[in-house]
């Protein structure tokens, strides 16, 4: 009988199942396809820009950020992800911290874009969480993101599939919750209490949803690895339409 994985975030385990990790390296294609997309509504240059990342994890999308010519901080509340996020550094324009979301410790309008990755769908917190992002940001900033709406088909998913489903949990439980997960709606009236004018959201998805099935489940098996799972997965953006289950969207600071 084969054991069951060991799912652990933020490891250096090499038989550890880490969602975090999983979850960056899927979404990194079209979080940096959507940022050009916001760059260039907001004629926003990489070049003498600063960006910081909240909940950056083992630092995937700071160094693609970098990559594109920003200076970049990458901030993350857990310490064992930074060390793996140093670890991973390749000589891009990173500077790699632990720093809780809530309390980034940076003076205000530090940064011309903030990135909140991995937080709002499971921080208790959120309005404490986009009040620190709004404040670091220089007015005309954008504050970019991306979470899990709150649907049948997302509980289904982030609730079931992967924190309880035995065949297909890549996370621990208890990770997400229904109360955590947040409707496009509400993200944009908390944007606006927070300083930061909404401008709109656009959901992605897997092209096709049986390959997230096959993903999740090969990786577990052992048959395949991380790296694999971003050309398995193939997620692509919808502008289309109510994001079903996972969506991105951005504010800019007002003066």
């Amino acid at each position: 009988m084969t054991s069951a994985p060991h799912i652990a975030l933020d490891s250096a385990a090499p038989a550890a199942v880490d969602g975090r990790h999983i979850r960056a390296l899927t979404f990194q294609s079209v979080r940096m396809e959507y940022l050009r997309r916001v760059f260039g509504e907001l004629g926003l240059a990489a070049a003498s820009s600063r960006a910081l990342v909240i909940g950056s994890g083992r630092g995937v999308l700071a160094r693609g950020l970098a990559r594109l010519g920003f200076e970049v901080v990458a901030a993350d509340p857990s310490p064992a992800a930074t060390a793996l996020a140093l670890d991973a550094d390749d000589g891009q324009d990173v500077t790699y911290l632990t720093a809780p979301a809530e309390e980034l410790g940076f003076p205000d309008g530090s940064f011309d874009l903030v990135y909140c990755a991995d937080t709002l769908e499971i921080t208790e917190r959120p309005a404490v969480v986009l009040a620190e992002a709004a404040r670091v940001l220089r007015p005309g900033g954008a504050f970019v993101y991306d979470t899990v709406n709150r649907t049948l088909v997302s509980r289904l998913i982030y609730l079931g599939a992967f924190q309880a489903f035995p065949g297909t949990r890549i996370m621990p439980r208890g990770r997400y919750a229904a109360r955590r997960l947040r409707r496009p709606a509400e993200l944009a009236e908390a944007l606006g209490r927070a300083g930061l004018t909404a401008k709109g959201v656009t959901g992605f998805k897997p092209r096709d949803v049986r390959s997230l099935v096959r993903a999740t489940r090969g990786r577990r098996r052992g048959t395949l690895t991380d790296d694999q799972l971003p050309g398995l997965v193939d997620m692509v953006l919808e502008p289309e339409g109510d994001p079903l289950v996972t969506y991105l969207g951005y504010g800019v600071r007002r003066a």
